[in-house]
């Protein structure tokens, strides 16, 4: 059955970027049907050649749910963008209660391989975007009640695999999570939970398509599991829930769910599904 809607988060306004398409707009629909506002930031206005779904289209989706949209064309990069989009949030909703850190680049190439541009690509918008559009929000969010940042980034675990097999990638990935790390201590005594998410196994998105070729369905889980599972963080009480390095599957346990056959995208299939990077069962360093 999934993780049924309890309509903890009915008004509350979600800032979410790169929520056009994949988990990110997973997240948004899952809020929507709480009757939450979803301001979705993201840099796809125009329908892009390889890749479903726009801003607008995504906001469609959202107001059909039974939330309330505010699409924002953003990159997370232009510093100008992050504080014209939040401020369009306040005043279009009264304020922001969640962030949900969603945008990111993936380059999962060796140190030779990787050019300098995709470099700053991927640092500038996974670790650099984060803590900027966090640095943005925080003001407003310290006025919210209820407040949740959460990054979609993995467990900060030392472990050489990762760094050898696409140094680049691993560096602009924790960069994120060491955003939320550094955040959570920070920002403790304001009631702001800050928290990452990051799934058990691979997730289908556009972005695996193009890495992986379309027959990666047959080894992947649905965007679903993992707004399951950050919209059970979400509903939690951040002043106890903060801090934490979750993992989707993990999460679904603690609330009760057994059964995962449902987010498979094909069913049956469950014992093929491919872990995803960072969090294989490998040795851990002694660092």
């Amino acid at each position: 059955m999934g993780i049924q809607n309890t309509g903890k988060l009915a008004g509350r306004t979600l800032f979410i970027t790169g929520a056009s398409r994949g988990i990110g707009k997973a997240i948004a629909l899952k809020a929507a049907r709480d009757g939450a506002n979803v301001v979705i930031a993201a840099k796809t206005a125009q329908p892009h050649p390889k890749l479903p779904g726009t801003i607008y289209t995504a906001a469609a989706e959202i107001e059909a749910a039974g939330g309330k949209a505010l699409p924002c064309v953003v990159d997370v990069r232009d510093e100008a963008a992050v504080r014209e989009a939040v401020q369009a949030a306040v005043k279009r909703f009264g304020g922001i209660d969640i962030l949900i850190n969603n945008a990111s680049a993936i380059s999962p190439t060796g140190t030779e391989d990787t050019e300098m541009k995709r470099y700053d690509l991927m640092n500038n918008i996974n670790t650099r975007g984060t803590f900027l559009v966090s640095k943005e929000c925080i003001p407003y969010l310290k006025k919210s009640n209820h407040v949740h940042i959460l990054n979609n980034s993995p467990p900060l675990d030392m472990v050489p695999e990762w760094f050898g097999r696409h140094v680049a990638y691993t560096i602009a990935k924790y960069g994120m999570s060491m955003c939320a790390l550094g955040m959570a201590e920070e920002f403790r005594q304001d009631g702001i939970a800050v928290n990452t998410l990051w799934p058990e196994t691979i997730v289908q998105t556009a972005a695996t398509d193009m890495l992986r070729g379309q027959e990666v369905e047959k080894f992947t889980r649905k965007p679903e599991i993992m707004a399951d599972a950050a919209y059970a963080i979400l509903c939690r009480d951040p002043r106890t829930c903060t801090g934490n390095f979750f993992i989707d599957e993990q999460v679904l346990k603690q609330e009760g769910i057994t059964d995962f056959t449902e987010y498979s995208c094909v069913p049956g299939n469950e014992k093929n599904l491919i872990k995803c990077i960072f969090v294989t069962d490998v040795p851990k360093s002694k660092l």
